[in-house]
């Protein structure tokens, strides 16, 4: 699998600071490549989401890892 950020996403990861933003993708990748890191599924809705300190990252699992939208965690659930 891969991993695809969506427009949303994108503008998310360049909110970020870099060192968060270079840990959070290669989770991303992690886990589109073997399956492990902090990845729950989302109660109710057809995505998942992986943690980094106080960011989150919500993404859906289609044939590749769509990254869907990534923020603090204050701001991601609304």
């Amino acid at each position: 699998m891969k991993v695809i950020f969506s427009n949303v996403a994108r503008r998310g990861l360049k909110r970020m600071p870099v060192t968060d933003r270079v840990a959070i993708v290669s989770k991303l990748e992690r886990f589109a490549a073997d399956g492990t890191g902090d990845v729950i599924k989302l109660v109710g809705e057809p995505r998942f989401r992986l943690r980094h300190g106080v960011w989150r990252a919500v993404f859906e699992l289609v044939d590749d890892v769509y990254v869907v939208r990534i923020a603090h965690r204050k701001d991601i659930y609304r």
